[in-house]
């Protein structure tokens, strides 16, 4: 497996805990309390942020690969799937003050 392959799956499995690791929105705004949605609307900023990150891996390597509405939703599942740990510590093993 090349190098920048593992470094993608790194980066997404990252962004895709990060929304519910921190309290902040955006990783910028800090509120007193995150909601799903914020959660979630973060979730799909970050999905979109990983997606151009590796287009920008594929580009630079070879010509890019036109794809069609059956990739995204793979992507989007395999997004959703890395999320599953963050989104276990948050709403699940996480106690309430």
């Amino acid at each position: 497996m090349q190098s920048s392959v593992i470094v993608l799956f790194l980066v997404a499995l990252a962004a895709a805990n990060l929304p519910f690791l921190t309290q902040k929105v955006g990783g910028v705004l800090k509120v007193a309390d995150k909601h799903f949605g914020w959660r979630l609307l973060e979730l799909m900023a970050l999905y979109l942020l990983v997606g151009g990150f590796a287009y920008l891996l594929e580009s630079r390597l070879m010509p890019v690969q036109s794809q069609n509405w059956q990739f995204y939703v793979t992507t989007v599942s395999l997004f959703l799937v890395f999320a599953f740990p963050g989104f276990v510590y948050r709403y699940f093993w996480r106690r309430r003050a």
